[in-house]
């Protein structure tokens, strides 16, 4: 993992100065190794956090013969194949990104992209062309930012923080492009289905098996050591009984957090804790410790949205754990899985074409939400996130099971998920077998009432009255909603647009139209809450 920042313009000492100013708001996304490089056009600043090869061998920017310089944020899982078609470039590094400005200079953007089984985001100065041009991964795991400066050139960032001096309007880089120095260009949509699977239902669940024990197994490469956050759902739990698995003769290191008097997950992570004899460690936090971390949540989440603000802070003081305990620098986590197999609210989706349509919505729109909290949680404490649920070959497959195999008609969500592992038997039925529960409600009930508390106590019913008159973007409509929106616009003044919208279920479906996106607040909630 890294943090970048590359801005095209003339650069005199005060300028110079106040590009250095804003690139060390990205200092906790590598804090070790620090660059600063002029290019013709501008200046490149990069904060590496060693993962593939600690040595300074793989500190950033790379560079070339050519005068080219590439910065990337990313892991490239194929490399090993990819060094093998650059014949004519002597390599000095064992980093897994230095393989990109051969691969580059060797076919271009294009065929470089889509030869990548990586999560990524990167930028490169094409001193021959004398442009800069960028790319980021299918999922938008990696984050990345662009915009037009005051004096008409192109930026780009890992984090939007780090260009508010530089550009009036900036926007999220769309994954799954590449922008040419000229325009962007799609070279993948993992939510684009032409066709579904002709498989019988027995070659779908070993598909599903295989194909995440592969991602897993990727994502285990690494020279630094890696940890798990293990929530004690299907999800983070298939993460961490697969991994230990793959490497029997060492526990892996699990981590999970509750509050401190009604954690719903803790008591499932420790069983799954002993049941696979992982080394686990379950952090407890107070109220005192939530209230007290929301404005540095919402300055690292670059976000108002109520769902992901919820859902970050035992995040963010996990992490924050980790980073001050531990020597971890990679975390797997467990997201990207309900976007895939369905939600609580997609039990109540009419019919399978609506729940593909949901499905595809959601993955478009990952990068927005869940994978930008688990990007920002970790990260803020110089750890790396990798998600095995959004491997691209993953996605793919499972986006091509028809979708009335994914919807629940046994009662019970995400039945095929379940029963692709069943037989392997990694983890406890009542694990295996466990009704979902929502995060930031599985922390603990007490958490989201505290922070609606805190909201009662600091505004009106009048306040969220005139929310529209302050706020016409996206009005805040509760006075939580109000809190967070104003705790955002003290660090990104009229930077609301970043985000398209709340993330609520689909309110156009029975039993969804809710005023709030806890699973709390639907009629299947059930067993979640126990």
């Amino acid at each position: 993992m890294c943090g970048f920042v590359v801005i095209e313009g003339s650069f005199d000492t005060s300028a110079t100065n106040d590009f250095k100013h804003d690139f060390q708001k990205l200092n906790h996304r590598g804090p070790d190794d620090h660059q600063l490089v002029p290019f013709s056009k501008g200046l490149i600043g990069f904060h590496r956090l060693a993962i593939m090869d600690l040595s300074d061998h793989g500190r950033q920017p790379f560079h070339s013969h050519l005068s080219n310089l590439l910065v990337c944020n990313g892991e490239i899982y194929n490399y090993p194949a990819l060094k093998k078609e650059c014949t004519k470039h002597t390599f000095v590094s064992a980093s897994d990104c230095e393989v990109l400005l051969p691969l580059y200079e060797q076919w271009g953007l294009k065929k470089m992209v889509e030869s990548l089984d990586a999560e990524y985001a990167l930028v490169i100065w094409d001193n021959k062309l004398g442009k800069l041009v960028a790319a980021r991964d299918p999922m938008g795991i990696r984050p990345l930012f662009y915009g037009k400066t005051i004096n008409g050139g192109i930026a780009f960032s890992s984090e939007v923080k780090a260009l508010l001096d530089f550009c009036n309007e900036i926007l999220p880089f769309p994954p799954g492009h590449y922008f040419d120095g000229d325009q962007f260009h799609s070279y993948l949509d993992l939510g684009h289905v032409e066709k579904f699977h002709e498989l019988p239902q027995k070659e779908i669940l070993r598909g599903i098996n295989t194909r995440l024990v592969s991602a897993i197994k990727k994502r285990l490469q690494s020279d630094a050591e890696v940890g798990f956050l293990l929530s004690g759902g299907l999800d983070s739990s298939l993460v961490c009984a697969i991994a230990q698995n793959l490497k029997p003769k060492k526990a892996i290191r699990t981590f999970s957090i509750g509050m401190t008097d009604d954690a719903i997950d803790s008591k499932y992570a420790q069983d799954v804790a002993t049941f696979i004899g992982c080394d686990h460690t379950n952090v407890v936090m107070t109220t005192k410790e939530v209230l007290d971390a929301l404005k540095e949540v919402i300055y690292h989440l670059e976000s108002w949205d109520i769902t992901t603000v919820r859902a970050s802070i035992g995040m963010y003081l996990v992490c924050k754990y980790i980073r001050e305990n531990t020597k971890i620098k990679v975390l797997l986590s467990g997201e990207v899985s309900d976007e895939l197999f369905g939600y609580k609210y997609t039990d109540f989706a009419p019919n399978a074409s609506e729940f593909q349509k949901e499905s595809q919505k959601r993955i478009r729109e990952l990068y927005l939400y869940d994978v930008l909290r688990a990007d920002r949680c970790i990260s803020a404490h110089s750890i790396e996130a990798r998600v095995p649920f959004s491997d691209s070959d993953f996605v793919s497959f499972v986006m091509g099971i028809n979708p009335e195999l994914k919807m629940n008609t046994t009662g019970m969500g995400k039945f095929l998920l379940r029963e692709a592992f069943k037989a392997d038997n990694i983890l406890p039925d009542h694990i295996l077998w466990r009704e979902k529960a929502a995060f930031s409600d599985a922390v603990g009930h007490s958490m989201v009432d505290e922070l609606k508390a805190e909201a009662e106590r600091s505004y009106s019913d009048e306040d969220v009255k005139n929310a529209a008159q302050k706020y016409p973007y996206k009005t805040p409509f509760t006075k939580e909603s109000l809190m967070y929106r104003d705790i955002f616009e003290s660090f990104y003044p009229n930077r609301a647009e970043l985000i398209a919208d709340y993330w609520m279920p689909n309110s156009s479906w029975d039993n969804c139209k809710v005023s709030d996106p806890s699973a709390r607040a639907l009629p299947n909630y059930g067993k979640s809450g126990a």
